[in-house]
């Protein structure tokens, strides 16, 4: 796999781009050539991701949006459809990590917002971008997964459920367009230097975990043309393909 992939005059989304992983994924990509839509809920950071872009020489569309709107990401896909007239790449980042408590014990609401977010949102932003992809000559979706949707640990019930669930919808898309230029993929990033981490693990030391930067850069290659792997999970720390 070419681990500096051109993206020249690729139309790349990217959703959570204001911080963390998803933000470096977003710098990355509008390096590399892509022009980026940044999507997250926070105008402010979105505005700092753009003065960061435009320092490099990249471009970006700034969307700032709350995905609990369904309406707005259905919105959201007819605007791409008609300013562009496609997408070549989808990065489903954005997620939240939610209780981290016996199952028995999380609150209904709690469980449902996780759900809500990291699960029918991801659908919602897969339906509303698929006809988009598909018109791309080499459509490239990459959806955030974690090493507990398969390694189950106690106390992360809605997180891991959320992320089995993602898994779940990334090789179901895989499959229905096999026979396409799309390709569909799941990233298992592993323990990194970010937000969510830290409030995940508040004893862990960050300086221990590899940076967002760095992990983005073995993620960013999977938008690249020459991919001709769909239907898997790329597992950043191993650099290895799993089905």
């Amino acid at each position: 796999m070419d681990m500096t992939p051109d993206l020249s005059g690729r139309l790349a989304l990217v959703t959570g781009a204001s911080r963390g992983i998803g933000r470096e994924i977003a710098l990355q990509m509008a390096g590399l050539g892509a022009h980026v839509i940044a999507v997250a809920r926070t105008a402010g950071a979105l505005e700092e991701l753009d003065d960061d872009i435009r320092a490099k020489g990249g471009q970006a569309t700034l969307v700032p949006l709350d995905l609990t709107d369904f309406d707005g990401i259905d919105r959201l896909g007819g605007a791409i459809n008609d300013r562009w007239g496609k997408l070549d790449i989808l990065v489903a980042n954005a997620a939240i990590l939610g209780p981290i408590s016996p199952i028995g014990h999380v609150q209904a609401k709690a469980f449902e917002q996780v759900m809500t977010i990291n699960v029918t949102a991801t659908w919602r932003m897969i339906r509303t971008t698929d006809p988009l992809l598909r018109k791309s000559d080499a459509g490239r979706a990459i959806l955030m997964s974690s090493g507990v949707a398969r390694n189950h640990r106690a106390f992360w019930g809605p997180y891991s459920a959320s992320k089995a669930a993602v898994e779940a919808l990334a090789g179901t898309w895989a499959a229905e367009a096999v026979n396409s230029p799309l390709r569909v993929n799941s990233v298992e990033p592993g323990a990194t230097r970010t937000r969510m981490r830290a409030q995940a693990m508040p004893g862990e030391n960050p300086e221990t975990l590899p940076s967002a930067e760095d992990v983005a850069a073995k993620i960013v290659p999977l938008a690249g043309p020459d991919i001709t792997e769909t239907g898997k999970l790329w597992k950043v720390r191993t650099l290895e393909w799993c089905d």
